[in-house]
């Protein structure tokens, strides 16, 4: 029984680790955020995740970063198709918005195109972007997704005041996320 349960709780724990628990998660619509954990009531799961992967995370200060790996629907954002994340972002000094492979590494093209930021976005005249991420070349802000079959979104939104009170997409309305050309 010792055994069983040892093995369950180091199972456990290693998923967690691996994968991410989402303690504290702040969630607006397909975008996720963890904003403790760059702060010191980090939790230890997320801790531990962070010390296997070796990432930085954003100081509380200095802003927060959301993933996404889905569309708005739930569809798992796939490299092969054309997927537009279009919209405004919360307030924020400065923003960055890069792609990311399932391992949290910035996905390899033979652009060197890897992202965009606030200040090289080009936006209509209501101030909203659109961003298209497809394996193939397209007009306007385009970045290429080397057409792998999954990755994840990361905005990182620098000297923001979205953070851990914020529940609701009226408090910090993000970009949507719309799979459009799929194989």
């Amino acid at each position: 029984m010792l055994a069983v349960a040892g093995f369950t709780g180091l199972g456990l724990t290693w998923i967690n680790a691996t994968h991410g628990a989402s303690f504290g998660a702040l969630r607006i619509g397909p975008w996720v955020a963890q904003p403790k954990t760059g702060t010191s009531s980090i939790d230890p799961y997320a801790q531990a995740n962070i010390a296997r992967s070796g990432t930085l995370p954003l100081g509380s200060g200095d802003g927060v970063a959301f993933i996404a790996a889905t569309d708005r629907n739930g569809k798992a954002l796939d490299g092969r198709c054309s997927v537009v994340i279009s919209g405004e972002t919360p307030p924020a000094r400065y923003w960055t918005m890069t792609l990311h492979d399932a391992q949290g590494r910035i996905i390899a093209n033979g652009l060197n195109r890897h992202g965009f930021t606030s200040a090289e976005a080009v936006r209509d005249a209501r101030g909203l972007f659109t961003v298209t991420l497809a394996p193939r070349a397209r007009g306007g802000n385009w970045l290429p997704t080397g057409g792998i079959q999954s990755y994840k979104v990361v905005l990182r939104l620098y000297d923001t005041s979205v953070g851990i009170a914020l529940r609701s997409e009226r408090d910090a309305p993000m970009p949507d996320i719309i799979t459009q050309d799929c194989p």
